[in-house]
């Protein structure tokens, strides 16, 4: 099983990031895997509190040989292909992962960095300008933020008012790497990279067991045009 992967956002198209929880990988979360690295997904996000810390663990471990079995088929994006555990740095460790998207009520930065290593992809999920801006202004930041919602979702109901393109184009300026979530779809990609942002994270159809080729492709078509 391949070690943890730094990522230091230089070169290449924006990326694509997919957030799912362990039900939408199915029964065999290893070719759910494989199928969306294939169909333009770089980064997997597992995101799930609901389930046996064995279970989780199960699946970041799928996630990460569907990683390894695939990279010597993309080419240019093999390097960039990445699977990121949500809150749990232990999980994320254990199964080899590529580090961990923290939660207010999970590890810091700092005490993720010790446990996973200094090469380890920390991200938060952030929900305002103003947050952007004060984890862009920590001593150790993370590596990148979500910021969320840019559009209503489509995975769920809104939970928070549609923070717009402008509030993205300000985030984004902080200098912090800031992947636009929410209501993407490929006119929306467009104006999210328009307005600075690293890349997209998506959930909605994918979640409900969509084809990856159908879901994914017109977002990396749509992503690879601003390389």
């Amino acid at each position: 099983m391949g070690a943890p992967r730094s990522f230091r956002f230089e070169g290449g198209p924006p990326l694509l990031c997919v957030v799912l929880d362990t039900a939408a990988f199915g029964d065999d979360a290893s070719a759910r895997a494989r199928a969306l690295f294939r169909a333009g997904a770089d980064w997997l996000q597992l995101r799930d509190r609901s389930v046996s810390d064995a279970q989780l663990l199960a699946v970041a471990r799928a996630l990460v040989e569907a990683r390894d079995t695939v990279e010597g088929e993309l080419g240019a994006r093999a390097g960039r292909l990445r699977v990121v555990v949500n809150k749990r740095a232990d999980v994320a460790r254990a199964g080899g992962a590529d580090g961990a998207h923290l939660g207010f009520d999970a590890l810091g930065v700092p005490k993720a960095r010790a446990l996973l290593g200094p090469g380890a992809v920390l991200g938060r999920s952030l929900h305002s300008v103003d947050e952007v801006c004060a984890a862009s202004a920590l001593d150790e930041r993370p590596d990148y933020v979500h910021l969320a919602p840019i559009w209503n979702p489509n995975s769920k109901p809104a939970e928070r008012p549609a923070l717009g393109p402008h509030a993205l184009a300000e985030a984004a300026a902080t200098g912090l790497p800031v992947f636009a979530q929410g209501g993407l779809d490929t006119e929306r990609t467009a104006e999210a990279l328009a307005a600075g942002a690293t890349g997209i994270a998506v959930t909605g159809a994918l979640a409900r067991g969509a084809d990856p080729e159908s879901s994914l492709l017109p977002l990396r078509h749509r992503l690879d045009e601003f390389a």
